[in-house]
């Protein structure tokens, strides 16, 4: 199943300029998703990362994997998140970043549940461009009530 902007912003809360996905082209609902960020030089990140060579910080490739595995957790609970709540990144483990990711590139986002248990998802993901893996890791993600 196929998922637009629209419908990505009711299954996650983030928004510009965090909202890191801009397409899914295949969810399968507790299972596994592939998503689409189309990186441009307009990025905020940018300017400062680096001037004279624009590349996509490492650490923002790993949210959007967590982005893309909070949207299939989501799914697969039949939930959406609520003000009451949020999904956070809690881990990573063994990331590697295999190659730049710069403006025009476009990042498919692979990711699989591994296990889900008591409001806490482990899951494998890759970041490709143009069929080369740019990132891969295990993540860590946490579903919490927030308090207050």
């Amino acid at each position: 199943m196929e998922l637009d902007i629209k419908a990505i912003l009711d299954c996650l809360p983030h928004r510009y300029p965090m909202l890191l996905i801009d397409r899914v082209l295949d969810v399968k609902p507790g299972e596994s998703i592939v998503a689409i960020k189309n990186v441009s030089i307009n990025e905020p990140f940018f300017p400062g990362h680096f001037p004279h060579y624009p590349v996509m910080p490492g650490v923002l490739i790993m949210e959007a994997l967590a982005q893309a595995a909070a949207i299939v957790s989501f799914m697969g609970a039949g939930a959406k998140p609520e003000d009451e709540s949020v999904y956070y990144f809690a881990g990573i483990d063994g990331a590697r970043f295999r190659r730049p990711v710069v403006p025009g590139d476009q990042l498919r986002l692979e990711v699989t549940i591994d296990r889900i248990s008591r409001g806490i998802g482990k899951y494998t993901g890759r970041a490709l461009v143009d069929g080369q893996v740019a990132a891969e890791a295990q993540l860590m993600c946490a579903m919490r009530k927030l308090e207050g």
